[in-house]
């Protein structure tokens, strides 16, 4: 029986684990769930699940769960320690990292550390500190299973593939739900239309992502780590209809796809069962009743903040934990309606133009710079807002 730690259980990706692992209890153990503030839906799960250590990242949430909790409950724990804590927990073998943005760096770093499996949804640590984590990989002997459905498709793909046979890696996109809006409308969406993706169910600020196209940006720094291809060789594709998630072209001519419909359960259940698969009793693939699948190219003036990604891959250094902060920043204060959808491109824009580069050879550099973007953005929303 495999023994899961999961970071984030709260959120989509946690909640489509614990379904997973709810269909196979005789697989999957849960010795260990985080989260960082719903201590109802955590108390939930702790119920159903029993795990030996849970965390809240918030105290006073870990305090109300606590007081509710009686008799024979797990070990409570709090704060960014604790989070850490539970990701290296000794009876853990696979963590599955579906924190939300900067706050999963560290106890992912935690989980490799502890020679942990990670199964990795959260895209924000390979951003920040994708040549770290690889680094910490390499020498904990520690493999990283992607979640994300484009690198879960890739991993797939390339599975007895040379990746030097490969020529380019195209990864697809769905446009969000703002997509063929025109720029004067887009000044006028609300948080409620931009959150109204039209295929996937995902968490607000990965929604968010989606509909300004960052979370593509995010996944070509992602690629670009977890299967060392230079930013060159990785393409983007609108692909509304969400079924093909990733094509590999090989040297050869040969294009490769992986297909399936937008369930995140699927890449999930590959991740936990891994080398092996599970029979899943979802909906099979009618391609039939589909009847189009359709392409085009990604427009730069209706999506510029892909743009912003590559330039930070491309630089290195500290920009791309400078991306990432700007971007966590300007996308909380659109969904707080303290600023316009459009603005959220000024600021992570005019927050990366104030920044002055420097290499990163430690994650304390990584942090400092995550650290003066948000500061500096959150001096840009105030200008914006004002």
């Amino acid at each position: 029986m495999k023994k899961i730690i999961i970071l984030g259980s709260t959120g989509s990706i946690g909640v489509n684990t614990l379904d997973i692992i709810s269909r196979f209890p005789e697989r999957f153990e849960v010795v260990g769930l985080a989260a960082r503030s719903d201590d109802a839906t955590l108390e939930a799960q702790i119920r159903k699940f029993h795990p030996k250590v849970v965390s809240l990242t918030e105290e006073a949430a870990a305090k109300k769960l606590t007081k509710r909790l009686s008799g024979d409950r797990p070990e409570i724990l709090t704060g960014m320690e604790g989070l850490m804590e539970v990701a290296r927990l000794s009876e853990g073998e696979l963590v599955v990292s579906a924190m939300v943005g900067a706050a999963g760096l560290l106890p992912t770093l935690a989980a490799i550390r502890g020679k942990k499996t990670v199964a990795l949804a959260n895209k924000e640590a390979l951003v920040m500190a994708g040549e770290i984590i690889q680094r910490e990989a390499r020498l904990q002997n520690v493999p990283i299973l992607p979640i994300d459905s484009e690198h879960a498709a890739i991993f797939q793909i390339l599975s007895g593939e040379r990746y030097s046979d490969v020529a380019r890696i195209i990864l697809t996109a769905s446009g969000g739900p703002l997509f063929g809006f025109s720029e004067e409308r887009k000044k006028t969406v609300s948080p409620k239309e931009a959150l109204a993706h039209p295929n996937w169910k995902m968490g607000p600020k990965i929604s968010i992502d989606s509909a300004t196209l960052m979370n593509k940006g995010f996944e070509i720094m992602e690629a670009r780590w977890l299967f060392d291809m230079s930013s060159e060789k990785i393409d983007v594709l609108i692909h509304r209809q969400s079924i093909i998630h990733a094509l590999v072209e090989f040297f050869d001519k040969s294009v490769i796809t992986q297909m399936g419909l937008p369930d995140m359960r699927v890449p999930i259940s590959y991740a936990l069962h891994y080398p092996e698969r599970a029979p899943l009793p979802f909906p099979s693939l009618c391609l039939e009743e589909i009847g189009t699948l359709t392409f085009e190219r990604v427009d730069p003036a209706a999506f510029p903040l892909l743009a912003c990604a590559r330039e930070a891959l491309k630089t290195g250094g500290t920009l791309p934990s400078v991306l990432n902060a700007a971007n966590e920043i300007a996308v909380t204060a659109f969904l707080n309606e303290r600023i316009g959808f459009h603005k959220i491109y000024d600021i992570v824009r005019k927050t990366m133009e104030a920044h002055i580069l420097s290499p990163v050879n430690t994650l304390d550099e990584v942090l400092s710079a995550d650290h003066w973007a948000r500061m500096e953005a959150e001096g840009w929303v105030k200008k914006c807002a004002t």
